[in-house]
């Protein structure tokens, strides 16, 4: 993605042919860095798609080839099987409006409610907090980005890494970020420090919000909250800059700022399973 930023001009090429492994942040994150490169270009930029069979069909399973033939030309891909991988609670999906977010949301409540219990060790209740969660991520496309995004989740074993299973959620948009979306509002009140990473503390860490009367837009409180609940991890990348909420288990830094600038925003969160007792 750093390196799409980079480059304007010529028409590009994403190879995968080689790529081993991907996860809902990677796919999402591969149409927005395709996204990106279409802009920069006439026509759209050429895919390569992985030569793992396993690769090849944990992509179709999540539904990626679905979503990339709008950002990307590439051949059609062979039938393969996906050979057992992770369980998919909420394939690849294009978020543009309001019907798509009661769309997601009814797409994975019985799913939701199935993996949080089996994998999780979550109690029944919380697939109506995971909803609430997943929607307010979308809705932060609808109301803050005015561009497209896309959001995806799974369940991983974490056995390396963690040791018990997780959900992750990734959501992505090529709009505005959170320094454009908050700019009118507030930008003038922090003068010569406003920025990329101005703008994410002011949401993330204050709370503040693009709407000049309280109690509207609080949506990244609530989800903060949750995942804090079940201990959980929540970062967003906007601009140059990351800011994140970090639980003991992880060791990404809770701030990262000069980094290549990232046209829109990504949400990514971890949920793990419950420690027993």
């Amino acid at each position: 993605m750093d390196a799409v930023v980079e480059e304007s001009g010529e028409r590009m090429l994403f190879d995968a042919r080689h790529l081993r492994w991907a996860d809902p942040n990677g796919m999402v994150a591969l149409l927005v860095a395709g996204t990106v490169a279409g802009r920069a270009q006439e026509g759209l930029p050429r895919l390569q798609l992985p030569d793992s069979a396993d690769v090849s069909g944990y992509l179709s399973r999540m539904g990626f080839h679905e979503a990339a033939r709008e950002v990307f030309e590439f051949d059609a891909p062979q039938r393969r099987a996906s050979g057992g991988l992770s369980d998919v609670l909420l394939e690849i999906t294009s978020v543009a409006a309001n019907a798509d977010v009661h769309a997601v949301i009814d797409r994975v409540q019985d799913q939701a409610g199935a993996i949080l219990a089996s994998k999780l060790g979550y109690p029944a209740t919380a697939v109506v907090q995971f909803s609430v969660i997943l929607s307010e991520v979308c809705q932060n496309i609808v109301e803050h980005a005015e561009a497209p995004g896309w959001v995806a989740a799974q369940a991983y074993n974490w056995a390396r890494r963690l040791g018990r299973f997780v959900v992750v959620i990734s959501v992505m948009d090529v709009g505005r970020g959170f320094r454009g979306s908050l700019m009118d509002e507030h930008s003038a009140r922090y003068g010569d420090r406003w920025g990329d990473t101005t703008a994410l503390e002011a949401a993330f860490l204050h709370g503040l919000t693009r709407f000049p009367d309280s109690g509207r837009g609080q949506g990244i409180q609530q989800i903060r909250r949750q995942v804090r609940r079940w201990d959980g991890a929540i970062t967003i990348r906007s601009g140059t800059a990351r800011i994140g909420q970090v639980p003991e288990w992880d060791d990404t830094p809770p701030l990262v700022d000069g980094l290549a600038p990232l046209p829109g925003a990504q949400i990514s969160i971890i949920l793990p399973a419950r420690v027993p007792e």
